[in-house]
């Protein structure tokens, strides 16, 4: 979940509001590649999850890294709710899941170095301290009840007003967790068609990441329960943008999309203003409720950016945000696929080639049967298992392409962390098939046996 943003000065214009898109345009050569995961927290011996308080806390956790590693604290109200160091970011969601936003960095080589540094240096201080991290797409057994909210008021507002504009709104904020890649665009052309590509093969990430059957220790007969969460949430700032595939799609149209956004708050000086439900376009005139007379600046613009949850989303770079949180090979994996994508002129053309003739029916039915029925979903002759294993060629030939070596030049390129996927495709499984299998099997229909077997 996104902290605060640093957007620039007071909005004079309409057009600095798609002019703030337009800014992240960067040459080919300056592309990057920004990897997010979540993680959940939990005390090994009760499986309980992490309080913010206490000897076992994510406090506890934030102060080790902190003391340990040299990061710099962020703090909000007096609570240390982040950390900073070297163009990268420890935060939390809103029920404690402990997420690292990567910086941006050349190749995924370094995406993978920083995953093996963070996940050691958590490992490191929660074996201290008697905790645990597993990397799920959603909790296995615990209930709302059981997941503390996080002490940002970001979060605070957001609770009360996701009960009412949805039914699994709070699941999503306390209970799932994802893997997203963050890469750039070089051009407006090339961010529509970018942005197109991976809208609609989105539902194959899903798909191959699939990793949430569980929903209070019971199978709930969804692969992806993370994606099915997202289906119910607030139809408002969620969901496949039928728009993007219009004619004339553009950052100036994804800008009118966002003011329709209803907001969440307004950031000043340290404390979350509620501006929920209020209008962007009220704000531009000075008419916000929140802050009568008060114009917003460029930084409220990227702020309110944030609060868009499609499962693309453009900021200053393109999000991707379809796929569950999961093992250690598929966090590098992620940004294997989509670079392998969208990073090469031949991929992305035969990318889109996949999907140019999809309807808006289609591409939903798709993401849909994803979140059920993972790589064995089936919507109107397309097989899904057939479509993920098309697409992870296609980004093999495009990491092949750009030939980005490693290991000090023993590795030619980035393709082998695309190894986890090209299993999934020839096995016709992903991660949820394995925790399926073992629930129904060894495990005796006991959830909790998951975090013996698959934490960190």
């Amino acid at each position: 979940m996104s902290i605060p943003q640093s957007g620039g000065g007071p909005i004079e214009s309409h057009d600095q509001l798609a002019g703030y898109l337009a800014s992240g345009c960067k040459p080919p050569e300056d592309w990057r590649i920004g990897t997010e995961h979540e993680k959940f927290g939990y005390c090994r011996d009760t499986l309980a999850p992490l309080p913010y308080d206490g000897d076992r806390s994510i406090r506890a956790m934030l102060e080790g890294l902190r003391d340990r590693y040299g990061w710099a604290p962020v703090s909000e109200g007096g609570k240390l709710i982040g950390l900073e160091k070297d163009g990268a970011n420890v935060s939390l969601e809103p029920g404690g899941q402990l997420e690292l936003s990567g910086a941006a960095l050349e190749t995924i080589h370094q995406t993978c170095d920083e995953v093996n540094a963070h996940l050691a240096e958590v490992r490191s201080v929660a074996d201290e301290i008697g905790v645990g991290f597993i990397g799920l797409g959603a909790a296995p057994h615990w209930t709302h009840d059981d997941m503390p909210l996080m002490p940002k008021g970001r979060y605070k507002l957001m609770d009360s007003y996701m009960r009412k504009v949805g039914t699994l709104g709070t699941q999503m904020m306390r209970r799932t967790c994802t893997v997203q890649v963050n890469l750039d665009f070089g051009s407006e052309a090339d961010m529509v068609k970018k942005f197109r590509t991976s809208l609609a093969l989105q539902p194959v990430a899903t798909a191959l990441f699939a990793n949430s059957p569980f929903l209070e220790g019971k199978l709930n007969g969804h692969k992806s329960w993370r994606s099915r969460v997202w289906r119910d949430l607030d139809a408002s700032r969620t969901g496949m943008l039928p728009f993007v595939f219009e004619d004339g799609f553009g950052f100036e149209r994804y800008a009118e999309y966002a003011l329709d956004v209803p907001m969440y708050f307004v950031y000043r000086d340290g404390v979350y203003i509620d501006a929920l439900g209020q209008s962007f376009r009220d704000f531009l005139k000075g008419e916000l409720p929140a802050l009568p007379g008060e114009k917003p600046t460029l930084s409220d613009w990227a702020d309110h950016l944030t609060t868009a949850f499609p499962e693309v989303r453009i900021k200053k770079f393109m999000e991707m945000r379809g796929a569950d949180g999961g093992p250690w090979r598929r966090l590098c994996a992620l940004p294997a696929l989509w670079v392998g994508l969208l990073y090469d002129t031949t991929a992305l053309d035969a990318a889109w080639d996949l999907a140019k003739g999809w309807d808006a029916e289609t591409r939903e039915a798709l993401r849909v049967a994803a979140s059920v029925d993972g790589l064995q979903a089936e919507v109107g002759g397309i097989r899904m298992l057939d479509l993920a294993r098309e697409v992870v060629d296609i980004a093999e030939a495009g990491l092949k392409a750009r030939a980005r070596p490693g290991a000090g030049g023993l590795l030619p390129d980035e393709t082998h962390f695309l190894n986890a996927l090209r299993e999934s495709v020839e096995t016709g499984r992903a991660p949820a098939d394995d925790l399926i299998e073992r629930f129904e099997g060894d495990w005796n229909g006991d959830a909790t046996r998951v975090f013996a077997e698959y934490s960190y």
